[in-house]
């Protein structure tokens, strides 16, 4: 009874567009009351998962996200793209795919990636003739590579959720990411290109030489560095991943405001305020979240849900297909943490039973949040992208299918070949 309480309270407020972090909260409170228990519990189950020392890196890697954006580093990556492959058919489109990856690896945040990359390359796209759907497209598919790049938050919040199931450890899924990343921007690539020959976009000058490569690469090369700290630091135990994150932090506010000099005053206020937004609305997440995963269990609800599953199919092939179905219909209408929250505890163990690796199922996990990051009603990236273009999401979706294309193709991989996302931390067992 209890059961069905939370998740009908739970599934009516998010179609009557109560925010989800206050559906989830309130659903929580409906299943105490009926259950006849103290409504304190909730209160205490918040706080209780919220007092994580490790949650304080999400502070920080959201800061230094803000920090590129504002900082003016996109547009020296976007150089540092455009110099390599700006002179291919529908090149702005293939330099969009390499600086929306290139800049997602250093902010960590798909969100960030749009909005800094998207709001230079989708206007200077249609000034030089792309269609604006195509250069939507690009950008906001492109973007969603930052969600399984080292210094995306979203992983911190992935490890925290496996608590009680599996040890996940914070650099086992950076390095799990690594490939999957690449595969992803591989296949944004073609899905670019593929679309640029269809539609017959024009290339843009010669091959500007490896001297101009180098040099625009030197430029960008501060930023990037960002990267090669974190990784460093933690492969070689000189920090670790919270540690990485605040010096992240210190890194990006010496290159902005010192080495590059483009950080003002009200762009560092505005990075400020914009963090410290991110941060409560996630904070708030996990907490709310780590009360209604203690109904989740206290109900065992991945056991039944495991159970139902067996009645279709005990090949795990299948169950994987499964999973991924059920992720993505959840991901378009949740934001990405409630997703890996909420999802987590249910599917995880599943996942497992049928032998597949908990660094393989945060990848998958994460892949299928991303997706619904760019799929109606909830979309949060495509609509960003979308304003940015000044078209309607309705457009957007009519010629979509090449980039979904693309983003399912990685998916697949990620969930058939374990290889993908387990080789490189196999390299340190």
């Amino acid at each position: 009874m209890e059961l069905t309480i939370l998740a009908l309270s739970f599934t009516l407020l998010l179609v009557l567009g109560v925010p989800v972090a206050f559906a989830i909260g309130l659903s929580s409170v409906a299943t105490i009351l009926a259950a006849g228990l103290p409504v304190a519990v909730v209160f205490q189950k918040m706080v209780g998962g919220m007092q994580v020392f490790s949650f304080l890196a999400i502070p920080f890697f959201i800061f230094a996200g803000e920090l590129m954006l504002y900082g003016g580093i996109a547009e020296r990556i976007i150089r540092f793209a455009n110099s390599l492959v700006g002179h291919v058919r529908g090149g702005l489109g293939m330099s969009n795919v390499l600086g929306c990856t290139i800049f997602g690896g250093v902010a960590g945040s798909p969100m960030a990636d749009v909005s800094a990359i998207g709001s230079v390359m989708i206007p200077l796209m249609k000034k030089e003739g792309y269609d604006t759907d195509y250069a939507v497209n690009v950008t906001t598919h492109a973007s969603l590579v930052g969600a399984i790049m080292p210094t995306s938050h979203n992983m911190i919040i992935f490890t925290l959720a496996t608590a009680g199931i599996a040890s996940v450890s914070m650099l086992g899924l950076i390095l799990a990411g690594l490939v999957p990343a690449i595969i992803l921007t591989l296949c944004n690539l073609a899905a670019a290109y593929y679309v640029a020959v269809k539609r017959g976009y024009p290339t843009h000058g010669k091959f500007p030489g490896w001297a101009m490569v180098l040099t625009a690469f030197l430029a960008a090369l501060p930023g990037l560095f960002v990267v090669v700290i974190i990784l460093g630091g933690i492969l070689s135990g000189a920090f670790t991943a919270t540690e990485s994150a605040s010096i992240a932090v210190a890194w990006a506010l010496f290159i902005t405001a010192v080495v590059y000099r483009t950080l003002t005053w009200t762009n560092f206020l505005k990075a400020c305020a914009k963090a410290c937004k991110t941060t409560g609305v996630v904070l708030l997440l996990i907490g709310i979240s780590s009360a209604f995963g203690y109904f989740l269990a206290l109900y065992e609800v991945p056991q039944k849900t495991g159970e139902l599953m067996k009645l279709v199919s005990d090949s795990p092939w299948i169950i994987f297909l499964m999973i991924n179905v059920l992720l993505f219909i959840l991901g378009t209408f949740l934001d990405m943490a409630a997703t890996i929250l909420i999802c987590t505890p249910i599917f995880m163990p599943i996942a497992m039973q049928y032998g597949m690796d908990p660094l393989q199922f945060g990848i998958l996990m994460l892949i299928n949040c991303a997706l619904g990051l760019n799929t109606p009603p909830v979309g949060t990236v495509q609509f960003v992208g979308c304003a940015i273009g000044g078209i309607s999401v309705g457009q957007v979706m009519r010629t979509i299918l090449p980039f979904y294309s693309a983003l399912g193709m990685t998916l697949l991989a990620v969930t058939y070949v374990p290889a993908f996302s387990l080789w490189l931390p196999g390299l340190l067992k």
